[in-house]
């Protein structure tokens, strides 16, 4: 596939595995499926955007932590990864192997220690914070080691319409404001950081650095770098990457900093899928297909965004409210729901092209990102599978999950 659009005249993003050669049935049900040639093909064009652009593109494990693919990650230039608490810093040390850079909204005194071992970029979300910390800091710097040390600034400025996932909102806790920024202590301050999107085009990033540059300009000419945090979906559809390579140019020219992006939605988006299965069909004025997966302890963002996920083969009922029951256009509807006993794990409603059984595949679109990371073992539901699709077709089971997961997580 040849992009002409938006991205690139010459840029060719690989071939990825067509959904209709899939076996589904033979994936053990139910699992997390990572198709290698999707992750491939996102891979490709963020190592082309880092490349184009000069910046930094490090991965954000509160997005995708999937470790069994970092060696993938790697194979395309991208060798750092961003964490927000001390257990993502860890498995970045130890999985990622490249440079690890931490941001938390607070770091605590019996933590942060350990984190300051394992971090090469640590950002403040307040200039307490930094107060609190910089002699561990400059001790670690006298001792030889090389730490970078940025401010979380909140421009103030977003375009994101949710409100659980705006970090410029009203009275939000993240990041300072201008009002509150201090230059006296900036001293042993090399670098800003702003996240302010989420799954924005870049027309929103350019956006908001007039703003970043309206309200913060004056200390860019003290730092070394910039951090763009994350909600880069660059791997989207229609992303203007153009734009974004273009952008990103400007700045580092303009200002003369290094740039940093750290997306976690570019990585898995549309790079796999939740397999479930049809453990039981029941009616009460509508029909339920009860699968062996469940909305709130799999999939969260169903509810928390809420937004809602696609099925494969799967359509959606007719928009009007009292519709009769043949009316779906020859098709056949079920109400998608979990196997938890909270009444409100339910997907919602689709239409089938044909009747669902007992054991029938249903398999969720789009499922790598922010599922994995946030999934839980609420009313003790089998967790998921990991597994891999590999570029021969063969499939790889990377994790169960039992009991003792179930048991060692409460006490």
């Amino acid at each position: 596939m040849t992009v002409t659009d938006s991205r690139s005249a010459d840029f060719q993003l690989p071939d990825v595995t067509p959904t209709g050669s899939i076996d589904w049935a033979a994936i053990p049900s139910p699992a997390f499926v990572l198709d290698e040639s999707r992750l491939r093909r996102n891979l490709a064009l963020i190592s082309h955007v880092q490349q184009a652009s000069g910046a930094r593109i490090i991965v954000a494990f509160k997005g995708f932590s999937m470790w069994s693919t970092f060696g993938l990650l790697r194979e395309y230039g991208i060798t750092g990864a961003t964490a927000s608490s001390l257990n993502e810093a860890r498995l970045a040390r130890e999985e990622m192997r490249g440079d690890v850079h931490v941001y938390a909204p607070a770091y605590s005194d019996e933590e942060f220690g350990q984190i300051l071992e394992l971090a090469d970029h640590l950002v403040f979300n307040s200039f307490s914070q930094w107060e609190r910390f910089k002699p561990q800091v400059e001790a670690a710097r006298a001792g030889g080691r090389e730490i970078h040390v940025g401010i979380r600034i909140n421009p103030e400025y977003a375009e994101v319409e949710t409100d659980l996932y705006n970090p410029a909102g009203p009275f939000s806790r993240l990041g300072v404001t201008r009002r509150e920024f201090r230059e006296d202590l900036l001293e042993g301050v090399d670098g800003l950081h702003f996240h302010t999107l989420c799954e924005k085009d870049s027309d929103t990033l350019e956006r908001t650095l007039e703003v970043v540059e309206r309200n913060f300009g004056e200390f860019l000419p003290h730092m070394k770098w910039v951090n763009f945090g994350g909600g880069h979906l660059m791997t989207r559809e229609g992303y203007d990457t153009l734009r974004l390579i273009r952008v990103v140019r400007a700045f580092r020219e303009r200002w003369d900093v290094d740039v940093i992006l750290e997306p976690g939605s570019a990585f898995g988006w549309q790079t796999g899928w939740l397999v479930s299965r049809v453990l039981d069909v029941v009616h009460n004025v509508k029909d339920a297909a009860l699968l062996d997966v469940s909305v709130s302890a799999h999939m969260p963002d169903v509810l928390e965004m809420p937004y809602r996920p696609r099925i494969l083969g799967a359509g959606d009922p007719p928009e009007h409210e009292h519709r009769e029951a043949n009316d779906y256009g020859g098709g056949y509807p079920y109400l998608i729901g979990g196997t938890t006993c909270l009444a409100g794990d339910v997907v919602g409603e689709y239409v089938f092209d044909h009747p669902l059984k007992i054991g029938d595949r249903v398999i969720f679109d789009d499922m790598i990102h922010y599922t994995m990371v946030k999934t839980t073992f609420f009313n003790g539901v089998k967790h998921p599978d990991i597994g891999i699709l590999h570029m021969d077709g063969s499939y790889e089971r990377v994790k169960t999950f039992g009991y003792e997961e179930f048991k060692a997580k409460l006490s």
